[in-house]
């Protein structure tokens, strides 16, 4: 049988629905992708869920229903641009779109919306979904999952690498090449949720295009310190995070004692981004998680199509090897939709998708649920 699969995401930014289409083997092909925007009035009924309202109930059984049909669009139309018949793909690994991530919660839980039901049935091709809970039934904190893809994809026994996705949130992957030290990984912190959150807020625009406002303020040094003075930031791993915590809310504890403009804010939560996931590169370093003290880097994910994050990560990762994933064959836009893909084949082949040194899991699991054809 044919080992093609799709991907289907939508990340922590809330802008829309990614989907591959990719052939994998010992060395993936990609056969297609689509981008499918989300509409400003979609983006603000999920802030509004994600935030809590006194309708979330019905909000959510909405969005659950309307994301599976967007979701399944977005499977077909990947579909049509590949020239690929339904029956040639094995399935569609869809993660959903998260509403909720509360791994240290009484009772644990990460809430992925987009009715895999549904998609199944649209597109008329098994899909597997619910890939985080399984590992925190185990444990874990369901997060990150893109590590264990990272490792099948870019691991490399000559040298050290380091894989950095800036999405709404952004997390590291150490791929040492020592086959005796384990893949680790975490979230960092905010990518690009705070920063869309502020600009959306001032300037009612979904995200800051190419940084160019962030790039026309000052960083606040004062107020960049006490932001990275927050627990979270050196709080031992396995830890994960989203914009259930980093939001405008927490930013406003902050902004009470180091008020400053708005183009000034942005551009200081610009620095906040790329100085938290120097931290975490220098933290991995110093606890040898990584044994090389210049492993290569690599990034991936929306962020890197920002020029203050990338020009900000050469200044303080100087002497370090730095590109995008293009340089290891996969273009940094559709990563995180391939390892999707490839957590529904592992599910199919009775594989396990997690890493428990990534995600704290006491065993590793497989991940999904099956939603057959």
């Amino acid at each position: 049988m044919e080992q093609i699969y799709i991907g289907l995401i939508s990340g922590t930014s809330f802008d829309g629905i990614d989907a591959i289409a990719i052939e994998l083997g010992s060395r993936p092909n990609v056969l297609g992708t689509y981008y499918q925007p989300y509409s400003e009035e979609l983006r603000q009924q999920l802030r509004r869920l994600c935030q809590g309202c006194a309708d979330e109930l019905q909000l959510y059984a909405d969005l659950d229903n309307l994301l599976g049909r967007d979701f399944a669009a977005a499977a077909n139309a990947v579909c049509d641009k590949a020239g690929l018949k339904p029956e040639r793909i094995r399935a569609i690994g869809s993660h959903g779109q998260t509403v909720r991530h509360y791994p240290h919660d009484a009772h644990p839980n990460s809430l992925q919306i987009g009715d895999p039901n549904i998609i199944a049935e649209l597109t008329g091709i098994t899909t597997v979904a619910d890939f985080r809970r399984r590992d925190m039934a185990a444990g874990g904190e369901g997060a990150p999952l893109v590590p264990a893809f990272h490792h099948a994809q870019f691991r490399s026994s000559a040298c050290d690498r380091i894989i950095i996705n800036i999405g709404g949130i952004a997390n590291l992957t150490l791929l040492p090449a020592d086959d005796n030290i384990p893949v680790n990984g975490w979230d960092s912190g905010p990518g690009n949720t705070l920063m869309n959150a502020w600009i959306f807020a001032h300037q009612h625009e979904p995200q800051d295009t190419g940084g160019q406002w962030a790039a026309q303020g000052n960083t606040n040094q004062a107020l960049l310190n006490e932001l990275l003075q927050d627990a979270y930031f050196h709080r031992p791993a396995p830890k994960s995070t989203g914009p259930e915590y980093f939001n405008l809310a927490w930013l406003d504890r902050f902004l009470i004692q180091h008020p400053d403009s708005a183009v000034n804010i942005q551009a200081t939560l610009c620095e906040l981004t790329s100085r938290s996931i120097t931290l975490a590169i220098d933290q991995a370093i110093q606890s040898q998680a990584i044994r090389s003290e210049k492993p290569e880097i690599y990034i991936c994910g929306g962020g890197c199509h920002n020029p203050q994050i990338m020009q900000q990560l050469h200044s303080q990762l100087s002497g370090h090897r730095l590109e995008t994933t293009q340089a290891l064959g996969l273009d940094p836009d559709w990563v995180e939709a391939a390892a999707f893909a490839w957590l529904a084949q592992q599910t199919l082949s009775g594989l396990p998708g997690n890493l428990p040194a990534v995600t704290g899991a006491n065993k590793s699991v497989q991940l999904g649920g099956i939603y057959h054809a």
